[in-house]
């Protein structure tokens, strides 16, 4: 007998919410507009009341998340006072968990690095490493000379698949050790901070749309290109997480019909044909480096991935046909993805992007525009992300700035 799933009932909105929302929206027009914006372009941009511009923005005057940033106006009339984020208003903390190494960062509000630091990922008792996180994150804030006071929690990226009830990582590739760990639970102990965990692709997505510039508006796609390829997602501004919070796992999509068999029993996945463990493997293969990785580990394959690039910087034409066919292989993943969403933009990023930019840049954005079922409708920009290579640890700070001020739907819920 087939089941039948009652559909949750819609909750409502008070008008206490509605002022925190609204709050919101006021800020994220302000962090959006890097010259600032006068009191009565904010009225015009967001459509609320003078009135109601006026007593909010004394608000956030009050909690030094805005500041006064002098008088503008030629014509008639009285100048009119821009208001700007304050940078100093509010810090957040973020560490990204990676197989080969842990980056930490501390962020002001607008999102640049105070501060920024790394180690190599230690192997052995997750409790132990998460204990030398701790005390690095210590460090880090003491040598960053941030009032504590101000720094509004702390962002951990992992590798996916996640368990978001638990703030642990589920068999992580590479990181065998860490099934189960409970790191929000931990950190949050050892640190005394409020600590969020997401995945390092959703945390990507996080980092470009508070940080990224235009880069990181409307709806787009984020490819993360790291030691595993996947992507985060964001439509008309939100960040989609999906029922567990791990959208964007796009490992099993099949772009190579007669590609090398996967571990799900299918072939030519992205998982068995696209990740850079996969392109050093057929390097080794064809002769293309000599000798063979001492092993799987991120950090072996990382330094192999660099090694390949290197041989294709330098000419050679069996590394370049390497790493091209990797471009058109993720350009049938991407374009999957594209043409499910209608996106307006897909913007790669990620450990091992730099090293891979030009290849993927001459090759992805004629294929994905090929492949676009709406490509008479509208294009689709392909373009690299505007945060950098620790865009993981930034996402991973980001997602503490945007849970606190980000304007969601989800804020005018009632609680249940």
């Amino acid at each position: 007998m087939t089941e039948t799933r009652t559909p949750a009932p819609r909750r409502g909105t008070n008008l206490p919410r509605m002022g925190d929302f609204n709050l919101t929206v006021i800020l994220e027009a302000i962090r959006r507009s890097p010259g600032g914006l006068s009191r009565v372009e904010l009225a015009k941009v967001v459509g609320l009341s003078p009135q109601t511009i006026s007593n909010i923005s004394r608000r956030l005057l009050d909690q030094e998340l805005i500041v006064e940033a002098g008088k503008e106006g030629s014509g008639p009339g009285k100048p009119r006072t821009i208001l700007r984020l304050n940078p100093s208003g509010m810090y957040a903390v973020g560490v990204h968990l990676d197989p080969a190494v842990i980056t930490f960062v501390v962020l002001d509000l607008l999102g640049d690095v105070v501060r920024h630091s790394r180690m190599a990922t230690p192997g052995g008792d997750p409790a132990l490493v998460i204990t030398g996180i701790a005390e690095q994150i210590r460090g880090l804030i003491d040598e960053s000379g941030v009032d504590e006071s101000k720094i509004a929690g702390l962002g951990v990226a992992v590798p996916g698949p996640i368990d978001l009830n638990e703030g642990s990582v589920v068999e992580p590739p590479l990181l065998t050790r860490w099934d189960r760990v409970s790191i929000r639970e931990a950190l949050a102990e050892a640190t005394g901070l409020e600590t969020l965990v997401d995945k390092d692709v959703t945390s990507a997505a996080v980092a470009e749309t508070w940080a990224g510039g235009v880069s990181g508006a409307g709806s787009f796609v984020f490819m993360y290109m790291g030691t595993g390829i996947g992507c985060g997602l964001v439509l008309n501004d939100e960040v989609v997480r999906g029922t567990s919070g791990n959208a964007g796992e796009i490992g099993h999509i099949i772009v190579d019909p007669d590609g090398p068999e996967c571990d799900c029993g299918l072939r030519g996945c992205v998982k068995s044909s696209c990740i850079p463990q996969v392109l050093v493997a057929e390097a080794e293969a064809q002769g293309v480096l000599d000798g063979h990785a001492e092993g799987a580990d991120a950090p072996s394959v990382q330094e192999r991935y660099a090694m390949l690039c290197d041989k294709a910087d330098a000419g050679d034409e069996r590394a370049v046909a390497i790493l091209e066919k990797s471009a058109v292989l993720v350009a049938r993943a991407v374009s999957v993805v594209t043409n499910t969403l209608d996106v307006e933009r897909v913007v790669f990023g990620g450990p091992f992007w730099g090293r891979m930019s030009k290849y993927f840049l001459d090759r992805v954005p004629a294929l994905i525009t090929e492949n676009s079922a709406a490509r008479m409708i509208h294009g689709i920009d392909v373009v690299g992300s505007g945060v950098g290579e620790d865009v993981g640890a930034i996402g991973a700070a980001c997602l503490v700035l945007e849970h606190t001020l980000a304007p969601r739907a989800q804020r005018l819920l009632l609680e249940g």
